[in-house]
């Protein structure tokens, strides 16, 4: 019997996903966000940049979060999930991008690390949810969104 593939998405994960998983106090957001990640990670490859990652431990940082706690925080982001790096392509896409969709600063820089790392999906909670960009469709994890077979919460 010949063995089928299965194609995975490659999901973008924007910061304010993490933080929603790392942090408490907004219930139904922490609560998708958790379902998101771990249901997505299992059954898709989940990508993030050296941004999302400093941007979680800034946040981390204000809400009085221990350096411990926010090193932890980075190792398991890092450690679980692809980390696409930081170039001078990025720099460019993500000024055409703020020139073409009117995005802020940080998130034209989110959708140029989704785009330069192929992915097929942007998990986000504040950008335009279902705006395509070429191939990368950008999704609200706060709203039920299907994703591949399954949905985020």
């Amino acid at each position: 019997m010949k063995e089928t593939s299965v194609m995975k998405n490659r999901i973008f994960v924007d910061s304010n996903i993490w933080i929603y998983l790392f942090t408490e106090g907004d219930g139904a957001k922490n609560t998708k966000a958790s379902e998101f990640i771990l249901k997505n990670a299992a059954e898709n490859l989940l990508v993030i940049s050296y941004q999302v990652i400093n941007e979680v431990g800034s946040v981390l940082k204000r809400k009085k979060y221990t350096e411990q706690e926010i090193l932890r925080a980075a190792d398991d982001m890092a450690g679980a999930n692809e980390v696409c790096g930081f170039s001078v392509d990025n720099i460019y896409l993500a000024s055409m991008l703020r020139e073409q969709y009117s995005f802020s600063f940080w998130d034209s820089h989110i959708a140029a690390s989704a785009l330069l790392s192929e992915c097929d999906i942007l998990a986000s909670e504040d950008m335009q949810d279902g705006l395509v960009i070429r191939k990368l469709k950008i999704i609200d994890v706060c709203k039920n969104q299907p994703i591949g077979d399954g949905s985020c919460g």
